[in-house]
């Protein structure tokens, strides 16, 4: 009885015996393989595009996909159907379309810089275990709070110089000439030396409060930049002198600036390999 089960298909009584995908399930399964393959490949060819290429025949895309030139020719005309290409009709190259734009402004429109900087803010702190970290964002580099509900001159802080060096010269002026009151013994009140210390945070990008603010408080400041390249915002560790010198507030430098770039990327902002780090 048992060898006529297992003839049939059966191994045991009530319980069908497993056999090997029929012919139409591997063919489904192909099926389901080219389509993904064909997604893959259109990402790659809508990021074969970029500044220094912004317009790429058919084939020029094969070689750069390694794809015969029909395949690349079909994945573009379908991306040129969505929108997500354009092509040149004087010499048929194409380029990225609308659609891709209308998404990525969605994309831009609905970040949140709080909630892109959490993750790295939180990274940040748990490598320098110092006492607390600093964001502000603003449109105005007038004033600006360590602490929500605290303000103190913009002039004395590690925060408040590393958003006010990248300002328009016309906005420094403009605090400038208001007078720089002194916070501490070391705020710096003087118009020209105030100057030069903003022009050395543009040039080394990151700015400190060495008990400018306040007496007792060391801190150091690096700028958050958005899609176009501004200064919106800025991070900064901070800490009491006695538990913070100057050589090991330097020693954080590196993590803080590349916790801060991190966030400026998630913003949409890209360094090119020869751009100024001084950019306003």
């Amino acid at each position: 009885m048992a060898q006529a089960l297992e003839r049939t298909g059966v191994g045991e009584v009530g319980r069908p015996k497993a056999r090997g995908s029929s012919a139409m399930e591997r063919k489904g399964e192909a099926r389901t393989r080219t389509r993904l393959s064909s997604v893959a490949n259109s990402l790659r060819l809508i990021k074969a595009f970029s500044e220094d290429h912004y317009e790429i025949g058919i084939s020029d895309l094969a070689k750069r996909l390694g794809l015969a030139k029909s395949t690349v020719h079909r994945l573009a005309s379908t991306l040129l159907d969505q929108g997500m290409l354009e092509q040149n009709a004087g010499d048929g190259k194409y380029r990225l379309g609308l659609a891709l734009f209308e998404l990525g402004t969605l994309v831009r429109r609905k970040m949140d810089f709080t909630m892109e900087a959490r993750p790295f803010l939180r990274t940040l702190m748990e490598k320098t275990g110092v006492l607390y970290i600093i964001t502000h964002e603003s449109k105005q580099a007038l004033r600006m709070g360590s602490k929500v509900g605290t303000r103190v001159p913009v002039h004395s802080t590690a925060v408040g110089k590393a958003l006010l060096a990248f300002q328009p010269e016309s906005e420094i002026e403009r605090i400038v000439a208001r007078g720089l009151p002194a916070s501490a013994p070391g705020t710096i009140v003087d118009g020209k030396a105030f100057q030069r210390e903003l022009a050395a945070v543009r040039t080394r990008n990151y700015a400190i409060d060495d008990e400018e603010s306040e007496v007792g408080l060391r801190a150091i400041a690096a700028p958050v930049r958005n899609d176009a390249g501004h200064v919106i915002a800025a991070i900064s560790i901070a800490g009491p002198v006695h538990r913070m010198t100057k050589k090991m507030l330097l020693g954080w430098l590196r993590e803080l600036v590349d916790a801060a770039d991190a966030v400026s990327q998630r913003l949409g902002w890209s360094r090119s390999p020869g751009a100024a780090r001084s950019s306003r």
